[in-house]
């Protein structure tokens, strides 16, 4: 991996010179404080697109089940999950370190404790008895498309009856490819919301 790649959310561990920012935000009356970094997806703010994904998550039907958020950076979507279901127990993965550690750090500032945040490439240490109601991401498009269609692909083996899957991704960096894809795998795909470029789609493995 050249120098300029282990500076990239996607790195194992990200070579940056650390840079922290503090970031408050707000959806649907929750008030979340989130540490980020340099090495980190969106260290700045968070993303526009993790923003959509998770207003359009608490309007959502799914079986009642654990939640998965695959690459969870520094955990923006895993953890409002957790704030929205506090019955239930959310997953956070990701190969990055550096945003696994802050998510572990800004699940405890906010008093988060219905997570379990583990380090994973995709499915791979993601227990394979362990079935989930509703799968969350704002896939790594700079990882590459194999990545990205790995976890559309994947999250149907590991969603129960039922269960659903929602991505973010913008046109321009693949949502009509992702979309056909979601229709070959799970045989529908449905576009729940379109917002400056941003779609949020859902896929249910029935």
């Amino acid at each position: 991996m050249s120098d300029q790649e282990n500076q990239m959310y996607y790195a194992a561990n990200p070579t940056a010179k650390h840079d922290e920012h503090i970031i408050d935000y707000q959806i649907n009356n929750i008030d979340l404080k989130f540490t980020t970094d340099a090495g980190v997806f969106s260290k700045m703010r968070v993303d526009y697109g993790s923003g959509v994904l998770i207003k359009q998550m608490a309007e959502v039907d799914f079986p009642s089940s654990n939640i998965l958020d695959v690459g969870a950076g520094y955990g923006p979507i895993g953890l409002f999950a957790a704030k929205f279901w506090p019955e239930q127990t959310v997953d956070l993965v990701d190969v990055n370190e550096r945003g696994l550690n802050l998510a572990v750090q800004n699940a405890e500032v906010n008093g988060i404790t219905n997570v379990n945040i583990y380090k994973s490439d995709v499915y791979d240490e993601v227990p394979s008895e362990r079935k989930f109601g509703l799968i969350v991401t704002n896939p790594p498009i700079r990882a590459g498309k194999k990545v990205v269609s790995s976890i559309l692909a994947g999250a149907k083996d590991h969603l129960v009856e039922d269960g659903v899957l929602l991505v973010v991704i913008q046109k321009k960096q693949g949502e009509p490819s992702a979309r056909k894809l979601l229709k070959e795998t799970f045989g529908n795909c449905t576009i729940l919301i379109r917002d400056k470029g941003y779609y949020v789609i859902q896929a249910v493995n029935s």
